[in-house]
This record gives structure tokens, sequence and C-alpha cells, in this order.
């Protein structure tokens, strides 16, 4: 079956009010937010406040347990106050934070004492690196650069860039 047969199944011509369409887009879905698993909830907002500016939206009691839903930039994390079940990362590699200015958020994260694996990499004038995370979330933090593919740019939402690539 191909991509575009998946896409038409996905995409069906259904029609709902326009109130119902977020973020002024006429498509269905958004990946809107991954939920993680918090040992400290206290802890986990101040790690993604001072490290990414992380913007609290709501603090309460969902679903009979605290609950955070957090605004990163134009993404969001929802955390739950409760340890992981497991220390593994089940069926999720890493999440992925594409950064302005990775080098620097880098140098100031290392100098407030987190410590990274490896250090920056380098490919096709993008950058990224890995970092743990409280409750061992893997996140790559990347930028993309004006080597990757125009395609691959404008995906990032580097339009500008593309056009000069």
């Amino acid at each position: 079956m191909t991509v575009e047969k998946h896409l038409n199944e996905a995409s069906t011509e259904l029609r709902f009010p326009e109130e119902r369409y977020p973020y002024g887009s006429d498509a269905r879905f958004h990946m809107h937010h991954a939920h993680l698993f918090a040992t400290d909830l206290d802890v986990t907002i101040a790690f993604y406040q001072k490290w990414f500016d992380g913007k609290v939206m709501w603090d309460g009691s969902y679903g009979g347990a605290r609950n955070v839903f957090m605004r990163i930039g134009i993404g969001a994390l929802h955390f739950y106050s409760q340890a992981p079940r497991e220390k593994g990362r089940n069926a999720i590699h890493h999440l992925g934070m594409q950064v302005v200015g990775l080098q620097e958020l880098y140098e100031r994260m290392k100098n407030g004492g987190v410590v990274f694996r490896n250090p920056i990499r380098h490919a096709d004038g993008s950058c990224y690196v890995m970092l743990e995370a409280p409750d061992g979330v893997l996140w790559e933090l990347f930028e993309p650069g004006v080597g990757r593919d125009p395609t691959v740019l404008r995906y990032y939402g580097l339009g500008q860039l593309a056009d000069m690539a």
C-alpha cells in the first residue's frame, strides 16, 4: 500500500465546524504532545523551565493524579506525577528538540552541571547532541544547518534558510 493511499484513508472528506480546527489549519490531525512520567514533578518542571524556557500552562488533577501541561516553543510536553513503571524507554528511543543556538545552550548546560555522554556532533552544517533528562528521558537537541536538503529545512520550518541553500 502506498503512502498516498494511507494519507487518503486518514484524511477523509468529513468536515466539522471551523471552530474545531486548531492553529488556523484545516488539517484534522496534529501531533500535539508527549506525555511523560515524572518521579519528582517539581524537579522535572524546574529542569525544563531552566534549560528550555518551558512555560507551565496548566497544573492540576486529571485522571486521579497531578498533571502538568507545558509549552516549549510551539511544542508541548505533559507530565504525569508518577515514577516510570520501568527504567527502559518502552517503544520510544528519544524525543527531539529543535534549538536555535545549540552551541551556546550546550556550553551553558555543561557549565550548569548537566552531563553529556558525547560532545555536539556535526554533519551537513547541522549539529546535534543527546541529553538524558530526569527519569531517563533521552532527548536529541538539534540545530538544522544550511547544508541540509532544502526539503528537510522546510520541514523544520526554515523556508528562508532553504531558499539560501
